[in-house]
Order: structure tokens, then sequence, then C-alpha cells
């Protein structure tokens, strides 16, 4: 069938929203099935900045983005389990995984995509595995990039032959800055920089794309992928936003001044048998490695900079403490009222989040302000659960066929299994830590580093728990219910290795054997009363007793 500009829109569009779908399905598969582990390993493997670097790089390979490594450090600088400068590291080696990724799914994998589908599709639907499902999307994901990748090479044959199109990148070959700016845009837009790179690429071995200007759009989509973590964290706190503006105009900037550089200087690519896609994507892997081996020595002096532009900002909280989410004019209409309350309990469980990633640091410097502010919130949370539960008793409608006893009873559970969450923060967790000092107790190396990695998995199970108390998505919420499973497992398994160490005849164990217990056991309780919130989700669904069957 003859082409036409309509047809040849249609087409190229369909195949980049291909690739960006595919891109996306591979990402996600890896965060399902190795999220966990990849978070613990990225958090560990802080201990100078070469490691930062490689781990960040190697996450971003495996997790297919730079974006998706940017959030994982985003959570570990706020929780204070790596510094800024660690972070920083991380994410320049981010880029540089990114840019491996790219360089990989254009090569020659591409003639497996039938194998790879057709594995996928089989894994997924016969595995009931949820790891082994993810293996399967995986799959699938992959397969589906390289044939968005030939769908645009075939989608862009009719250009070579488009007088409107070899107009428009003579144009753009005539102004590499509109390019590169077009090019960032683009990458924002669609949140990876692998997509935008891989699309541009293709475009050039195909004859579109001049090299020129297939430079240029390579620069700019390494522009706009640091845009996105900019975006992404617009709200995070001021350690945050310094590490990922850092890497905006560390990359940002190096991009433009590669820009500037090739306008003036041609790359020792003549005598290569090279296409214009493949020239294309070794610029973009040259610049992230120079640019993580000029950057790496100085990210100490360029964090210490952006200190003194993004300063921390002073604590608020307070200020805020008393405001409610609670309208009593809306009680006589329960789906607002409802509503109102859940806000007020997204409230709760965030202040509750705020204090287990400030509770643990008491274990490592243990100081009394911090502690009696642990104390006082949990006393503003106790009156906060209090208000939601005498507010939810009020709810009334004007039709009497309606029943609003479920849901007020469902809230008014959670406000309590909330309630109780903060008070192991701030009475067990704080008395723990309070006992450690005040008899000048050290953990062991190994049983820090496990209840470190424990902390971590109950902090991101809590952040799970907000995320199913917000959207009630029946998918997040079992995976909830699956976590608790796992946490418990976890825990035993954590409680075997401390015996072990105290057969060994471990001083440091021995001394701080009952503290490590109970801020285990804590740490599960705790885990455990954010884990409940996905019951009534479950419950309304008919899934409850199929879960409770599974853990009996």
């Amino acid at each position: 069938m003859e082409s036409t500009p309509v047809l040849f829109v249609v087409n190229m569009a369909a195949a980049a929203a291909l690739l960006i779908w595919a891109v996306r399905l591979v990402r996600t598969g890896f965060e399902r099935a190795l999220g966990a582990k990849l978070r613990l390993w990225l958090r560990r493997s802080t201990s100078n900045r070469l490691a930062a670097a490689g781990s960040g790089a190697a996450t971003a390979v495996l997790m297919q983005s730079s974006t998706a490594v940017a959030v994982l450090m985003a959570g570990f600088v706020t929780t204070g389990a790596i510094g800024s400068v660690a972070g920083l590291a991380i994410m320049l080696g981010a880029d540089l995984g990114s840019a491996i990724v790219a360089l990989v799914l254009n090569s020659q994998l591409a003639v497996v995509t039938p194998v790879l589908l057709l594995a996928g599709v089989m894994i997924f639907l016969r595995s009931s595995a949820r790891r082994m499902r993810q293996v399967g999307r995986i799959l699938i994901g992959l397969s589906l990039v390289f044939l968005s990748l030939d769908l645009i090479r075939e989608a862009s044959l009719p250009l070579t032959g488009m007088s409107g199109a070899e107009v428009a990148m003579l144009y753009l070959a005539e102004d590499a800055l509109l390019a590169f700016v077009i090019a960032a845009l683009f990458a924002w837009l669609v949140h990876s920089s692998v997509a935008a790179v891989l699309l541009f690429a293709t475009l050039a071995a195909e004859g579109v794309m001049p090299v020129d200007v297939a430079f240029a759009m390579v620069l700019g989509a390494n522009l706009g992928g640091s845009i996105v973590a900019v975006v992404l964290t617009l709200n995070a706190e001021s350690a945050v936003r310094r590490v990922v503006w850092c890497n905006l105009v560390l990359r940002g900037g190096g991009a433009g001044a590669l820009l500037v550089w090739l306008a003036n200087h041609d790359l020792p690519f003549a005598g290569l048998d090279m296409n214009a896609g493949h020239q294309a994507l070794f610029v973009h892997l040259a610049f992230n490695v120079v640019l993580l081996l000029v950057s790496l020595p100085l990210v100490g002096p360029f964090m210490k900079m952006a200190k003194m532009i993004v300063p921390d900002e002073p604590q608020l909280q307070a200020e805020g403490a008393s405001r409610s989410a609670l309208d009593p004019t809306v009680q006589n209409q329960p789906k607002r009222a409802f509503g109102c309350a859940q806000r007020e309990l997204v409230e709760m469980a965030h202040r509750i989040e705020i204090m287990l990633r400030t509770g643990i640091g008491l274990f490592e410097r243990y100081d009394d302000a911090t502690a009696k502010a642990q104390r006082a919130e949990v006393k503003a949370l106790s009156q906060m659960s209090l208000d939601i539960r005498t507010y939810l008793s009020r709810v009334r409608s004007h039709d009497p066929d309606e029943d609003t006893s479920n849901r007020a009873f469902e809230l008014s559970g959670i406000a309590v299994n909330l309630e109780a969450g903060a008070d192991v923060i701030a009475r067990k967790m704080v008395d723990l830590a309070r006992a450690k000092d005040v008899e000048n107790l050290e953990f062991s190396p190994e049983g820090w580093r496990e209840l470190s990695d424990f902390h971590d998995v109950v902090l991101r199970n809590v952040q799970h728990g907000i995320s199913v108390l917000m959207s009630e998505d029946i998918g997040l919420a079992r995976e909830l219910v699956e976590q608790k499973e796992q946490v418990r497992d976890l825990e035993q398994n954590l409680q075997r290795r401390h015996l072990k160490r105290l057969r060994k005849g471990l001083a440091e164990t021995f001394e701080t054997s009952a503290i490590h217990l109970d801020l285990l056991r804590a740490l599960k309780m705790l885990n455990t009363s954010f884990a409940m919130i996905a019951y009534p989700v479950l419950e309304d669904r008919g899934e409850l007793l199929e879960s409770r069957l599974a853990s009996s």
C-alpha cells in the first residue's frame, strides 16, 4: 500500500509508543522481581565512590532506566542510609548504565526476538510463582523492544524519499541547538532517555537523520533524562534535590558543552565501518564514560557547593500538626466523609514513616531531643486516631438503605493499627536505643547490617502500605500481604543467624542480644500494622479467605 503522510505519522507514532512501552515493561519486570534485592545491594555498595558508581551502573542496566535508580537513591538519601556524595556517584554510574543499555538493545540480539517472545509468554501464562511471571514479563518486554525497533526502521523507509523530511533534517543540521532542545523535550515527555536514544539511533541508521543531527539529539536525550529525575523529586528533601540538580548540571551541562565542541571538531569515525546510528550510540556511551571519569573525583566539592545553593530547609512539622482533613460539615454525606477520614489516615501514615526513618538513627547516635520529639509525635498521632474514630462514629446517611457501618469500621481499624505502629516506634524502639546508649553497647558489624537491612525492608513496606491506603489497588494490596509473610520468614531467619553468632561467643553479639532480638520483633510488629491496611481491600474483592489460608 502506498504510504501517505498520515499513514507514516500513525505508523511511526505507534512504533515509538511500542518502544516506550516495551522499555517500561522490562523495567517494571525487574523492579517487581528483583526490586528488594537490588535496593539492598545498592545501599550496601556505597563503601567508596567507585563502588557506588559501579552499583549505580549495574542497577541501571538491570532496571533499564537511570530514572528508576534515581528514585531508589532518593529514598536512601532521605532515610540517611547513604550520603549525598554516594548518591551523586550512584547517579553518575546510572547514567553510564543507561548508555550501555541503549547499546546492547541496538545489537544483533534482535535475531532472537521470536524466541524471547515465545518463552516470555509461556512463562508468564503457565507459571504461578510471582517472580517467574516477572521473568516472563522481562522477556516479553525485550522482544517488544527489538520488534519496535524493526517497526521504526520499516516505518521510516518512506522518509528517505520525502523532500519535506530532507528539508527538515537539513534545517536541524544547521541548527544543532534546536535539535538538542527537541530531543531533550522528547526524552522528558516519554520519561526514558533509553527509548529516546534508541529512536534517534534507529532513524540515523536508516539514513533518515544525518549523523550531525543524531549526535545533537542523542546529547539532548541526556539532558532530558536528567530533567526527569529533577521533576520527580521536586518535593523531596533538600539533600535529594542537591543530588539530582548536581546530576542535571553535570550531565546536561556536559552534553551542551560536547555539542559546542562537536560543532567545531570532527569525530574519528570516518575510517570505521560504522553507520550513523552506531556512531550516535558510541558518542552517547563515550560521553557518559568521560563524564563519570571526570566528575567522580570531584563529587565531594560539587556537593559542598550545592549545599550552599540548596541549604537544608527548617523543620515545619509542628506548624502543620494541628491541621486536619476531617470536615464535620459532610458527616451526613458518607462518601465525602470517608474520603476525609482516608486523607487523615494517609497523613498519619506519612508521619509514622518519618518517625521510622528518624528512629533507626538513634541506634547509631542517641539524641535526647530526637527521642522526646518521637514521644511527642506519638501523643499527637494517638489524638489523631481518636479524632478519626470519633468522626467516623458520627457519619450518617439520609438513605436508610445505605449501610455506613462497615466502611467506618474498616477505617477505624486502620487508625487503631497505625496508632499501634507509631507506639512501637516511639516507645519500643526509642527505649531500646536509649538502653543501648546508657550501657554503651555496640552491635556487631554483621548484626547491625542485618538490622539496617531489615529496617529498610520494613520502611519499603510502610511506603507500600501508604500507596495501598491512597489507591486501594488490589494488586498492590495483594503484594503487601505477600510481603507480610516474607517479613515474618525473614525475621525468623535473622533470629537464627543471631543465635549462630551467639554460639560463636562473640562479645558484641552477646551484650546486645536482647536489644537485637527486641528490635527485630518491634520492626515486624510495625510491618504487620501497615500490612493490615490491605485486608479490607482484599475482603471487599473476596480474596481475604485465600490469603488467610495461605498464611495458616
